[in-house]
């Protein structure tokens, strides 16, 4: 050893950065349940009074597939919220919301079947064995010189080839974590392999018992150019002989409408906001009352005395010429514009008639741009006369030139990206290449101040930083455990809070058709730095030192053991830390996404920014539900909890994970169908993308009991849980062979009609079941199918109804003579922007706010009993 560490004190030997103690856990609970509980409570309060907060998408809903009406009591809703069916959750909230609470569903199954034999057979195990790890919160000072000496022990050269006695022993109690990595692995298998089964059902009973415009509809790229058109994509198609067409929307090069209608939409929320500016103001008190004060004297005079008019009306009269004198006093707003050389010289200019004159252009420029004859791409959609049409169309390879003539499933009309439907297949391909190198680089370099604030959260590191503030914690053992046991989770999980809404960014500048794919990919990338930053770095260095994680890479270069020790002594060493963050993130955190705590905050800022009527209509919008920030954070939940279901504590492990799951589902269910969004449209698309994030926890968990039992000398163990590597493997590729095509596609035989008197067109379901499920009705997400029939695959630049400023509380009428037909209503698009139409908002009172009824503007005004 050094010179150097003997000025170290002894406690501070070995102790790694975000490694808090075993008694700490307790400190952490006394946290979790503080902030947790505190959320709950003030949820509950404020529920039955927020409910166009709280009941967003409910107010939203459809009555004719109505939800349960959740009581007011303080925890009256809970039991009506377990209530909610399965059959309901797919009538009101679609496929993705089932599959995502299915998830949920099946980790409470799993869990707690593991729990049961952790309690019964493995707890026992580890009261009456010392396996030479951490006790289930124990001492960990104590198992850590147990590490120490094992690895550094001067008497034996190799550590792991010490006498024979450890792998006699290792079959006496041992053997229990070879059977019980088996007997875990395998249950993780069949539960996942029956939910599998279930969704698939579910998901071909749900989407073959409706027909939409979705559904008979695929994407056709790879276009030759000598069939780019509407008229020889229909022959094409038609002469495949698989079924009639009905309408084919091939994707020309819009950039130039998309342009001049992004322009025209930030134009008028510019001659909006300077409406709403000009109509705010207070005109001069003195000049008004001078003028009123004249013009009373004025009518006084002239009046006759005798005269028997009705004092009431000459008030009303005078009222409304001082409503006109009030307007014309105030002043009309400013736009600075630049111009000349460079723009170094401006003028002020009238801010109301300049962008109602830009505006007027753009207009015309636009009724110009929509008559054009716009230059074809290789992509198109088209549309057959039936759903069994399409579904041979996209399941069947078409031309037998690589890269040309490719059908894939179309994506809902509402949850087309246009503006990526004419970009060039090699831009798209660049931005994705680019965007995963710059991905996998961010992870990297992501460790540098997650390694740096964590190292500053240990207790030596503070007294070499900060000598008297060690000198206080030290003596105040509470403060200490809440630095090294809150702290830690907390830095982690807000760092790592930060990063889904990059990913989300980036997700949606890749290049993608739909938004369906947007969130798709926003899931991935997030599921995959977490699981990198805060399991395997964590995992491979025990700690939050990035100097170790380096050195220990190294180490592994030269001798392929090092990585096994470490990696099973670093996973006991963060036993506590990852109690401590799954203990968090449910008792803690959970609560505070039931309250929408950051949701609060942002209308705040918004509420006091805003100044347009449409400003406030978009207050009152349903929140949006991202798939991609929540199930990352459960997979990873998932994966802690399956690394840890043999390991000492186990039975701690599983039962924060059942609260973690219960909570999770708790919450997630009333959002999505209470008060959350969800316009993304992916027919259940994350389940293989689950079960596929399932087997890599899986292959952890494998490979970390085997790291276990080579520490622990137990080699006979540990060469009989690789076969189970294995299989494992050879179970996921079964899986993408037999699992995935339905998770994609729809069967044919599924697309027969409810009423078939036969049986076995339905081959999941009997007569009772499928007369039950005709009577519920689909949505897609959150469209109901009636809307989707009314729709159609055309850029929204091309139809949508020009608007006019939304000045006063009502919204504007459309305009006359605007390029739209009878289908206009419907027709809908996503083209990176929401700004196209008016936001949907009730005609009741309140629903809409102003700038003009300051009593009304309140975004959680109580509207009535009927709100939910």
């Amino acid at each position: 050893m050094d010179s150097g560490d003997d000025d170290v004190p002894g406690y501070c030997k070995g102790e790694k950065a975000a490694g808090p103690g075993s008694n700490d856990i307790y400190v952490q609970l006394v946290i979790s349940l503080s902030l947790g509980i505190s959320a709950f409570v003030t949820f509950c309060i404020l529920r039955p009074r927020w409910k166009t907060l709280y009941a967003a998408r409910k107010r939203h809903h459809d009555p004719q597939i109505a939800l349960p009406v959740l009581p007011d009591s303080f925890l009256g809703w809970i039991p009506a919220l377990y209530k909610v069916t399965e059959e309901q959750v797919l009538a009101s909230a679609g496929l993705d919301a089932f599959v995502f609470l299915s998830f949920f569903k099946m980790s409470l199954r799993l869990f707690a079947t593991m729990f049961f034999f952790a309690v019964v057979v493995l707890w026992p195990i580890h009261e009456a064995f010392d396996a030479g790890t951490t006790t289930p919160p124990g001492d960990t000072t104590k198992d850590a010189s147990i590490y120490i000496n094992l690895m550094r022990d001067p008497t034996n050269p190799n550590p792991l080839l010490g006498d024979p006695e450890p792998e006699d022993k290792s079959w006496t109690y041992l053997r229990a974590y070879l059977v019980f990595t088996w007997f875990f692995s395998l249950l993780t298998l069949y539960f996942m392999n029956s939910e599998t089964a279930k969704v698939i059902k579910v998901r071909q009973d749900y989407l073959g018992t409706q027909s939409t415009i979705t559904d008979r509809t695929f994407r056709l790229t790879g276009i030759p150019r000598d069939i780019r058109s509407e008229e020889k994509i229909k022959d094409f198609v038609e002469n495949l002989e698989i079924g009639h067409v009905r309408s084919v929307t091939l994707c020309r090069n819009w950039a130039e409408i998309d342009a001049l209608m992004a322009e025209r939409r930030n134009v008028l929320r510019k001659l909006e906001e300077a409406w709403g500016a000009y109509l705010s103001q207070r005109p001069s008190t003195r000049s008004t009352s001078n003028t009123q004060q004249q013009r009373a004297a004025n009518d006084n005079a002239e009046a006759d005395p005798n005269s028997d008019e009705d004092p009431e009306e000459n008030e009303r009269l005078l009222a409304g010429d001082s409503l006109r004198d009030l307007i014309a006093q105030r002043e009309r707003p400013k736009v600075r514009l630049r111009f000349g050389f460079l723009r170094m010289r401006n003028r002020n200019t009238d801010a109301l008639d300049y962008y109602e004159e830009k505006l007027r252009r753009l207009d015309e420029k636009i009724r110009v741009a929509r008559k054009k004859e716009y230059a074809p791409t290789d992509t198109a959609f088209v549309t057959m006369d039936s759903i069994a049409a399409c579904q041979m169309a996209v399941q069947a390879t078409v031309d037998p030139r690589p890269g040309q003539l490719l059908t894939k499933p179309a994506p809902a009309p509402s949850d087309v990206v246009w503006k990526n439907t004419y970009a060039p297949r090699y831009k798209r391909q660049f931005k994705s290449w680019a965007i995963t190198i710059f991905i996998t680089m961010l992870s990297i370099v992501w460790l540098f101040p997650v390694a740096f604030l964590a190292q500053l959260l240990s207790i030596c590191n503070i007294e070499k930083v900060a000598p008297s503030v060690g000198e206080f914690l030290n003596r105040h053992e509470i403060t200490k455990a809440l630095v090294q046991t809150g702290l830690p989770t907390l830095v982690v999980s807000l760092l790592n809070v930060l990063i889904p809404y990059l990913y989300d960014y980036l997700s949606n500048i890749q290049g993608m058709m739909s938004q369906g794919d947007v969130e798709l990919s926003a899931i991935s990338k997030n599921f995959f730095f977490i699981f990198f930053n805060i399991f395997v770095v964590y995992a491979v260095s025990g700690s939050a030192a990035l100097a170790d994680f380096w050195t220990i890479i190294r180490d592994s270069l030269i001798d392929t053991r090092t990585i096994a020790r470490k990696l099973a002594s670093s996973i006991q060493n963060l036993n506590n830390f990852y109690l401590n963050f799954i203990m968090l993130q449910g008792l803690g955190l959970f609560p505070f996404k039931l309250l929408q705590f950051g949701g609060i905050w942002l209308y705040a800022i918004h509420r006091m920014k805003a100044k347009t009527p449409r400003h406030f209509a978009e207050l009152v919008q349903p929140s949006l539900f991202n798939y991609g920030f929540y199930l990352p954070a459960a997979l990873l939940v998932f994966i802690l909890c399956l690394v840890y279901s043999i390991l000492p504590g186990s039975h701690i492990v599983l039962m924060l994970g059942l609260f973690y799951f219960g909570l999770g589902y708790f919450v997630y269910k009333y959002q999505l169908l209470y008060s959350m969004d969800q316009p993304q449209h992916a027919t259940g698309g994350a389940w293989p993308m689950i079960c596929g994030r399932i087997v890599v926890g899986l292959v952890a968990f494998q490979l970390i009991m085997i790291a276990f039992l080579v520490l622990r000398a137990a080699f006979i163990a540990a060469a009989f849980i690789a076969p189970l590597i294995v299989l494992t493997f050879w179970y996921n590729f079964y899986f993408r062979r037999r699992y995935a095509p339905l998770t994609k596609f729809i069967a044919l035989r599924s697309i027969k009609g409810a009423s078939s008197p036969s049986l076995m067109s339905r081959p999941y379901r009997d007569l009772n079941q499928a007369e039950e499920q005709t009577r519920l009705r689909r949505r897609l997400s959150t469209i109901d199918e009636d809307r989707e029939k009314g729709m159609r695959f055309v850029n929204p630049s091309l139809v949508v109804p020009l608007e006019q400023p939304w000045i006063y509380q009502d919204p504007p009428p459309i305009l006359q003579g605007s390029p739209v037909d009878s289908n206009s209503g419907s027709v809908s698009g996503n083209d990176g922007s929401n700004g196209t139409t008016p936001p949907r908002v009730n005609s009741g009172p309140g629903s809409v706010s102003s700038s003009f009824s300051l009593g009304d503007t309140h975004v959680w005004r109580d509207n009535g009993d009927n709100n939910v």
